[in-house]
């Protein structure tokens, strides 16, 4: 975002001069993450989830090498070598705990992040880039975690690579040569083990690569905010540092001591303890159930109970899974309210809470067995969830009448009190 009143980087002495001119790192980041970088003046907490994802990455990365250090991606000691490291590694427990619990706060924060883009309609022009990058960004955090569910080779891991491989059978045609291709053989095995450590060791980086471009994008139109109005005035804006700053910092310390709290007092409470008993393909486990993360979509697939005439249910549920993520590639097109705030938006806002609660329901039945009354339930939550996309939100934002918006973000914040808007806005006058 380049704006004529954003701060200029100015060396302060000989050597920083100089750095500037032959490699401007700290202009580069003056102007990303400093203050040459405005900012609305009026963004909530809501807007702390990037940075905290941004954390998560770089914890999930920097716990998984040291953790790859001492792990072995063979099928016959895989599960022996993450032991290995929970008992006899210095702290290794705690850097397998702190991985484990990290990919799930990693998640909980992108969720966020993502519904907060669903309020604020963060997918709008023009920040439609910005929106599509962060569901490629998701899209390979769902492929980090599957593989790294493997890789402690319990029977969950065994079973759940061997199911969620086996979808990919359903494909007519090329389904089951693409199978086979990712196992490298007919079942889970060594081949799978070390294909899946290679590209979960990997696939993080690629992250970090895509969210580099979802920050630049972000800094073309630069933020949103909650009232959607775009920036007008200096008035508008604040520096990112040290008012931004500031305030991430503290949403960091507050989402350090809930993480903290979960990995030291509770760090198997999101896992499964089927997951303790080493890989057995002889033995299937009673209720194969993927990580909490995965259980919306989850329940997607398995709502498909029967053949829709030539096309068989299998193929329907994994269809139907995959398009539940592909179709926010489509949000910046199907939402053509010109309105972005759902601060102003009545009707739109009482479609999003029901949204977020079928979302709940799917993921609670996602957890739960394949059986009555989940499976129905999983049906009419699965019906809801494409309706609200594909129907409701194209037709509620052509029916709606917004909220009168504030004139400008010096409004929403000051208030409708002309004096005060002037004086902070002289431009106004």
């Amino acid at each position: 975002m380049s704006f004529p009143w954003a701060n200029e980087y100015k060396p302060g002495n000989g050597l920083t001069q100089w750095l500037d001119e032959k490699l401007p790192l700290p202009r580069f980041v003056y102007n990303a993450v400093g203050a040459g970088y405005p900012v609305p003046r009026n963004l909530n907490y809501m807007w702390n989830f990037g940075v905290l994802a941004g954390f998560c990455l770089v914890l999930q990365i920097v716990t998984g090498v040291v953790l790859a250090m001492h792990y072995a991606a063979n099928a016959g000691v895989a599960f022996d070598s993450v032991e290995h490291i929970m008992r006899d590694v210095n702290w290794g427990w705690m850097l397998r705990y702190a991985h484990a619990n990290g990919a799930s706060a990693f998640f909980v924060v992108v969720y966020l992040h993502i519904f907060r883009g669903f309020f604020y309609s963060s997918y709008k022009a023009p920040r439609e880039m910005i929106w599509l990058l962060g569901v490629v960004i998701f899209l390979l955090m769902m492929a980090t975690a599957f593989m790294g569910y493997v890789l402690p080779w319990g029977q969950m891991s065994f079973w759940g690579a061997k199911v969620i491989t086996g979808l990919f059978g359903a494909i007519p045609l090329i389904g089951v040569p693409i199978q086979e291709w990712l196992l490298g053989g007919f079942a889970p095995d060594n081949a799978a083990l070390n294909r899946f450590f290679s590209l979960h060791f990997l696939l993080p980086f690629v992250i970090a690569g895509v969210i580099i471009l979802h920050i630049w994008a972000l800094h073309i139109p630069g933020s949103s905010n909650p009232t959607g109005v775009e920036v007008k005035t200096k008035s508008d804006t604040v520096p990112f540092h040290p008012y931004y700053t500031a305030k991430d910092g503290f949403g960091l310390g507050v989402f350090l001591l809930i993480y903290c709290a979960v990995l030291f007092f509770g760090p198997n409470a999101l896992g499964h303890p089927d997951n303790y008993i080493p890989a057995n393909p002889l033995s299937t486990p009673a209720h194969i159930v993927p990580e909490w993360y995965f259980w919306p979509f989850y329940a997607i697939l398995r709502a498909f109970t029967s053949d829709f005439f030539f096309i068989p249910a299998k193929l329907m549920g994994v269809l139907a899974m995959f398009s539940a993520i592909l179709v926010w590639f489509f949000l910046p097109w199907l939402d053509t309210s010109p309105v972005r705030s759902g601060h102003y938006r009545p009707l739109f806002r009482k479609f999003f809470y029901l949204l977020v609660i079928d979302i709940l329901v799917l993921g609670y039945c996602g957890g739960a067995p394949a059986a009555e009354p989940f499976v129905m339930i999983s049906q009419l939550a699965s019906m809801y969830y494409f309706l609200h996309f594909l129907v409701i939100l194209p037709l509620v934002s052509s029916i709606e009448k917004p909220e009168p918006l504030p004139f400008s973000i010096t409004e929403a914040v000051l208030g409708k009190d002309e004096s005060a808007v002037l004086n902070a806005n002289p431009a106004a006058a």
